[in-house]
């Protein structure tokens, strides 16, 4: 009984409904890069495309194949990806790690509100799918030439 109370937490309403609104869904028709992530353990895949000018984040769009918690974390990092930096979602994408993994604190503004899925700490299995879209996004965001770094 006590393992179904803990899924039960684990699946909020509140994650549930972040998974069901999802922004930025689909793909861009030029971006300044891609990435795609996958979880080996439970397919869970993820593919961002990012177009940066100025070393800020102008367009992004997110193609997500992945459980309820890995929606829920790619509903939160794009909620306020539009104008941050490859450091920006670098830390981001830091922070959530240690949360998952050590009990670090959220990911702070403006990546906010992943405390939500702090249930999942003791699902290991689950942290990879959650951690896929910060993946993704560090990635593509890092693999943008100089040219369009802040000048």
């Amino acid at each position: 009984m006590t393992e179904q109370i803990d899924l039960i937490k684990l699946y909020s309403t509140r994650i549930l409904a972040l998974a069901a609104q999802m922004p930025h869904v689909g793909r861009l028709a030029n971006p300044s890069a891609s990435a795609s992530k996958r979880s080996p353990l439970c397919g869970s895949k993820v593919t961002v495309d990012v177009t940066m000018k100025k070393g800020k984040i102008t367009e992004f769009a997110q193609n997500v194949k992945a459980c309820a918690l890995g929606q829920a974390a790619a509903s939160l990092a794009g909620q306020n990806i539009i104008g941050r930096t490859a450091d920006e979602v670098a830390r981001a994408r830091d922070e959530l790690a240690a949360m998952l993994k050590s009990g670090g604190p959220p990911p702070g503004p403006p990546f906010d509100g992943f405390e939500v899925l702090a249930p999942a700490c003791d699902y290991k299995n689950r942290h990879a799918s959650i951690l896929l879209s910060l993946e993704a996004m560090a990635e593509a965001c890092a693999s943008i030439t100089s040219e369009n770094a802040p000048e």
